[in-house]
């Protein structure tokens, strides 16, 4: 039986945003389509406040499968650890500028550069394209940190919904062709299992900001084949060795269809002893990362997650 969506959200200001969610009566990208879902995407993601100011903000191409686009976050010219960053949106709709102020904020808050990826997307670019370029990159900003960062340490890799789905993917990539390894995996809501077979995307299928129809579209478009989508290197949470990875921090959200899928990862690699640092977000729905401006419940629950990678860093 579907969830009534109802429930306990973190606070007022992140209700009034659901409820205003609950009752649009916009087109949903299914029925647009990824080219008008894209429009649509830039104009909200323009009527949001920008992110902090930085030392340095930059645009750097990376030769990789295809010439890669890239943004580079400083948020100080002294040495600094280094975060490469791939954004969420389906893999079909997110970009950087989607991200620009949740990049910002990570940089600022865990005293980090922030290398963000405009990898090329879904349904001109199906699977594995967006890995190809996230490992390509990747593997370039490890050889190039000391320019980039000032540091010599491994950069971490993160990644939030689709973008945690590439960034866990990468990790075993590169695992299995020997590295390098990212110094820490952080994955923000996550797709882990693009078969959407785990309970949450059930009961909390709608009324909760993402719906798992607008999941199971961004899915097609990547991954067209469904008999495709169990094997381990689209759906991280069906390999079956999980060992040898790097230490991870995964956070999930009460009100996520994404949630059980997160959760279980946290628990698969913990099981196969990677160091995890994991947390469910009680009272929080997907996405939350970008909703700091709408909600001080998103908000914090953000700073939770930076000083968690601020931490965890290698410095």
């Amino acid at each position: 039986m579907r969830e009534a969506p109802v429930g306990h959200l973190a606070d007022p200001e992140l209700t009034a945003y659901i409820e205003s969610e609950r009752h649009a009566s916009g087109p949903t990208p299914r029925q647009v389509g990824a080219v008008e879902a894209r429009r649509l995407q830039r104009l909200r993601a323009a009527t949001r406040p920008a992110g902090p100011a930085l030392a340095e903000v930059t645009e750097v191409t990376v030769d990789g499968p295809v010439p890669v686009s890239t943004r580079l976050y400083r948020p100080t010219l002294e040495p600094t650890p280094l975060v490469v960053f791939l954004h969420g949106g389906m893999w079909t709709i997110g970009d950087l500028e989607s991200h620009d102020g949740l990049c910002r904020r990570l940089a600022v808050a865990a005293r980090a550069a922030v290398l963000a990826v405009d990898y090329r997307r879904a349904p001109e670019h199906p699977w594995p394209a967006a890995i190809d370029d996230g490992v390509a990159v990747f593997r370039w900003a490890a050889e190039h940190a000391v320019e980039l960062s000032g540091t010599t340490h491994p950069p971490a890799i993160a990644g939030d919904s689709s973008g945690g789905n590439l960034a866990a993917l990468i990790c075993l990539r590169l695992r299995d062709q020997g590295g390098p390894l990212p110094a820490v995996q952080i994955l923000a809501c996550p797709n882990t299992d693009l078969t959407l077979s785990r309970p949450s995307t059930r009961t909390k299928a709608t009324g909760w900001g993402l719906t798992t129809d607008a999941v199971a579209w961004g899915i097609e478009n990547w991954v067209p084949d469904p008999r495709r989508r169990a094997d381990p290197a689209v759906s991280p949470l069906f390999a079956v060795a999980s060992a040898g990875l790097p230490p991870a921090v995964i956070v999930t959200a009460e009100h996520d269809p994404l949630r059980d899928e997160g959760d279980e990862y946290a628990a698969r690699l913990r099981a196969a002893g990677v160091p995890v640092r994991h947390r469910c977000e009680p009272g929080m729905v997907h996405g939350f990362l970008t909703l700091a401006a709408i909600a001080p419940s998103a908000a914090a629950a953000g700073e939770r997650l930076f000083a968690d990678v601020a931490e965890l860093l290698p410095r």
